[in-house]
């Protein structure tokens, strides 16, 4: 598996697959495609279907134009066989002549992948790629997940934590702070400010249950902007484990360095689904965006709370299996219907997955790993209208 600052990028929203990994193929094009009069980069699949209402177009002309005039070619209807979200970026001379091309794909999260070369863009870091094998460790050690991570990943990993938590915060506290309409045709209104002022007029239990909401709403708002957030594992994913931390870090008082780990942690869960299945809304649907995010939240706030290695798996279990089947299908291909509400709602049910296995010994009958397969096959055995694509389910109910 690779290091957890894959599965964890600090960048702009609104999408890790559809905004950062195209601006990042952008770049990396651009450094190699020298003397190039223009560029033509045809964008195919889910990425040309949805790829207006999540700035696709934006970030590849905002890093190309400064070297050369470039063209857009959407194929919405055209699948290349090894990812629904496939690129080709070609360079043209002066007399019309393609001088380089380059066909790559977003897979999830940012990250790019050659076909036939999924993750060898990026050396792996973790000898265990399942949780299963990663609890054995822990049980036979004695140590819990984050010391796995520090093992794999070095000391150096708290600092760059330190920064993602950091980023997390920063991403509430504008959100919550922020008010007026989110960009596009829905003309969505921002409701982080608004949950987060009726929160306090509710006793304890309710206060919390609307705290977290408005947390996850503020990260989630913040990213549909194109603010700066943090791929957890995506950014149409992101509100769910910066608003449980940031709700316990704030009620519970819970140190800097231990917020730290429980982000390993999390992000270890995230990691082991990335490297088995998918954190790709075009390949597998929801699932693996915001489910993936509600089993690594539940899986920090287990650890947070002194649960066992086997209570944490059970957790992040929950948090996974309660969403297969979540097909993608954002309204007017925006990260904001249904994806917001969707942040919001897993956040709570992350804090209740934590609170489902806290009383239990952490035994159960079906692995995270097993429900990992599920999702991966849920993934692949869903009509590709619910993959992102912006063409069924509620996406298709919208008339503007």
């Amino acid at each position: 598996m690779k290091s957890i600052r894959e599965l964890y990028r600090i960048g702009t929203g609104p999408s890790s697959s559809h905004t950062m990994g195209p601006r990042r193929a952008s770049q990396l094009f651009a450094q190699r495609a020298h003397g190039a009069s223009k560029f033509v980069v045809t964008l195919y699949g889910a990425l040309a279907a949805t790829g207006k209402g999540h700035l696709t177009d934006v970030a590849i002309i905002e890093t190309l134009e400064p070297v050369a005039p470039v063209e857009i070619v959407w194929q919405p209807n055209i699948f290349l066989p090894y990812h629904p979200n496939g690129m080709k970026f070609e360079a043209l001379n002066l007399a019309g002549e393609v001088m380089d091309s380059w066909t790559v794909f977003s897979i999830g999260g940012g990250e790019l992948a050659e076909e036939g070369n999924r993750g060898a863009m990026t050396p792996d870091v973790y000898d265990m790629n399942t949780l299963t094998d990663i609890l054995e460790w822990c049980e036979r050690t004695g140590r819990s997940y984050w010391e796995y991570v520090e093992q794999c990943e070095g000391p150096e990993i708290w600092d760059y934590l330190a920064q993602v938590w950091q980023t997390m915060s920063a991403a509430v506290e504008r959100g919550l702070d922020r008010e007026g309409v989110l960009p596009g045709p829905l003309n969505l209104r921002r409701r982080a400010a608004t949950y987060h002022v009726r929160a306090s007029g509710y006793k304890s239990n309710l206060q919390s249950r609307g705290l977290v909401f408005s947390y996850a709403l503020a990260v989630s708002e913040e990213n549909a902007s194109g603010g700066e957030i943090v791929t957890a594992p995506t950014c149409g994913s992101c509100g769910v484990v910066p608003a449980v931390l940031y709700h316990l870090k704030k009620s519970r008082d819970f140190s800097d360095a231990r917020i730290y780990r429980a982000l390993a942690t999390a992000g270890l869960i995230g990691n082991v689904v990335k490297h088995n299945a998918s954190i790709a809304g075009a390949e597998v649907g929801c699932q693996g965006e915001v489910g993936v995010a509600c089993a690594m939240a539940a899986a920090a706030s287990n650890q947070l709370f002194g649960g066992s290695p086997a209570q944490i798996e059970y957790a992040a279990e929950m948090g996974l299996e309660h969403h297969l089947g979540m097909t993608c299908d954002p309204v007017c291909g925006l990260v904001q219907i249904p994806c917001i509400e969707r942040n919001a709602y897993a956040a709570a049910r992350a804090l209740d997955a934590n609170l489902y296995s806290a009383f239990t010994d952490g035994g159960h009958r079906v692995s995270f790993d097993r429900v990992v397969e599920v999702m991966k096959q849920t993934g692949h055995d869903l009509p590709s209208i619910y993959k992102e694509t912006g063409e069924g389910g509620l996406a298709r109910t919208w008339n503007n």
